[in-house]
Parts: structure tokens; C-alpha cells; sequence
């Protein structure tokens, strides 16, 4: 079991359409092999920066859904000038 640690920043103003777009992923995210659960948090202290944690069996289930068409059909963060930066990823084996 692997977790991810997904780090996102958004720019003021685009935390609706972010989060209306990770929605998508997560609903993608369901019909993926190897993916168990993915819970969307923001920070209470900033609201621009998100964590998403998201359970997969093994690494590779999760690299493979990062390379597959169905995310990139929902994940359109630079065609809709969304993130203040790269995002980041830490992965947690457990």
C-alpha cells in the first residue's frame, strides 16, 4: 500500500475551478486498478494550498493513472491558468 501526498498551490481566485477539476480526478481516479481512496484538504491558514492523499495498492497503479488519457482529460491546470506553481508529490509506503 502506497499513499500520495499530493501538494498543490492555487492562484487567489481559482480555488472554485481547482476544485471543481479535482473532483474530476477523483472520479477518474475511481475506475483506476489499484486506487483505494483520495481525500481533497485545504489549509485553513492559506486557502490557495491543498494536500490530496490518495491510497494506492502499489506505485505503480498511481504512476500509471498520472500517464493515462482519462487524467489527462481532467486535469487542465495550465490550459486554465490555474496553479501558482509545480505541484509536488511525497509518497508514503506502508
Amino acid at each position: 500500500m502506497i499513499t500520495i501526498g499530493m501538494n498543490y498551490t492555487v492562484l487567489p481566485g481559482k480555488e472554485e475551478p481547482f476544485e471543481t477539476a479535482f473532483r474530476n480526478v477523483i472520479k477518474a481516479m475511481a475506475g483506476m486498478t489499484g486506487h483505494t481512496a483520495t481525500k481533497m484538504y485545504r489549509d485553513i491558514d492559506n486557502p490557495q494550498s491543498y494536500v490530496i492523499l490518495s491510497d494506492w495498492s502499489e506505485r505503480k497503479a498511481f504512476d500509471d493513472f498520472i500517464a493515462s488519457d482519462a487524467f489527462r482529460k481532467v486535469a487542465n491546470w495550465g490550459k486554465e491558468n490555474i496553479l501558482a506553481g509545480r505541484p509536488s508529490h511525497n509518497y508514503y509506503e506502508h
